[in-house]
């Protein structure tokens, strides 16, 4: 279903979760839960992935990972605090330890001169901390922007993981 370099990653995370005995979940908009799809191709991910929240709508940032509307005014929903905030929204909604979280713009429309196609803004939280990662993919297509971004979150969730 993914690319062979997508599956080698999501069965390290699976790998390491599972050795440190650590529960993941995802906070996803422009991936649509891609990355917990690709988690959850892994056999014996159930034992490490808690849940995946598609959170594609604004409402959905807020009813499901507490990202408070006010930020979501403030920055736009493609912002570094959006990204940090549903990362954060993530594990406090779930039994996780680790969450990543991914909002972006995959296009082909949407963009504009500050946030253009292509802008990816992820987080990722865990007992190591919270972090922050923007891409700019640019306008190489939905799917590409779509895997592309799963695979900088598998990454993300490898070094929340300690892996």
């Amino acid at each position: 279903m993914f690319p062979d370099d997508i599956e080698a990653l999501a069965r390290r995370v699976v790998a390491e979760a599972a050795a440190g005995g650590v529960m993941i979940a995802t906070a996803e908009s422009c991936t649509g839960g891609l990355v917990a799809a690709a988690l959850t191709q892994v056999a014996g991910s159930s034992a490490v992935v808690d849940r995946g929240f598609v959170t594609y709508s604004n409402e959905a940032k807020s009813d499901l990972v507490a990202v408070p509307v006010a930020l979501i005014a403030a920055h736009g929903a493609v912002s570094e605090p959006v990204a940090r905030a549903m990362a954060e929204g993530a594990v406090a909604n779930s039994r996780a330890a680790v969450s990543v979280a991914i909002t972006g713009i995959a296009g082909p429309g949407g963009g504009s001169a500050d946030k253009p196609v292509g802008l990816v803004h992820f987080a990722a939280a865990g007992p190591a901390g919270l972090i922050h990662v923007e891409k700019r993919f640019g306008d190489i297509g939905r799917e590409q922007v779509r895997l592309a971004s799963v695979g900088v979150a598998l990454e993300l969730l490898l070094d929340r993981i300690g892996g």
